[in-house]
């Protein structure tokens, strides 16, 4: 044999058991996690199982509920108004202007604001600006009325 082949031949037999040590260890860590398993499974109390589903069970509950509420919510506006959508993409208003637009209609404060939309209150008053200059207005009601009368809010 050539020194090469015989380099070869050593890096083929390496790799092989060093794929079998691999494999070995994987099947005893496999083995060793399934007996931990068993002894967890037979170390908790039936309370225990019990409080587990419990929790999965509220937890699946509030996701459902917060989806079923929102869609719901979302319904009775669409149903109470439509904003004229081509004059707030002519206006170039985002989403979330939109958004701070509409709870400025309601009345609610900049902290009130902040709050609702989970924003800081220096951010609320960037949308704010932002809509004053976009609605070429100065003040808070100015631009509410004027979103109304574009029939950009109800």
């Amino acid at each position: 044999m050539t020194g090469k082949t015989i380099n070869s031949f050593v890096k083929k037999r390496n790799i092989l058991l060093i794929l079998t040590y691999g494999v070995g260890m994987a099947g005893l860590i496999f083995l060793l996690k399934f007996i931990e398993y068993k002894y967890f499974i037979r170390d908790f109390t039936t309370e225990m199982y019990i409080g587990i589903v419990a929790i999965l069970f509220t937890a699946v509950g509030v996701w459902v509920g917060s989806k079923l509420v929102k869609r719901k919510s979302a319904e009775k506006r669409a149903i109470d108004f439509e904003a004229d959508a081509e004059q707030i993409k002519q206006l170039g208003i985002s989403r979330r202007e939109f958004e701070v637009l509409e709870l400025i209609a309601k009345g609610l404060s900049n902290k009130e604001i902040g709050e609702k939309l989970f924003i800081s209150i220096p951010t609320v008053k960037t949308h704010s600006s932002n809509l004053f200059v976009k609605l070429d207005v100065q003040r808070r009601t100015q631009a509410i009325q004027r979103a109304r009368e574009l029939k950009i809010i109800s």
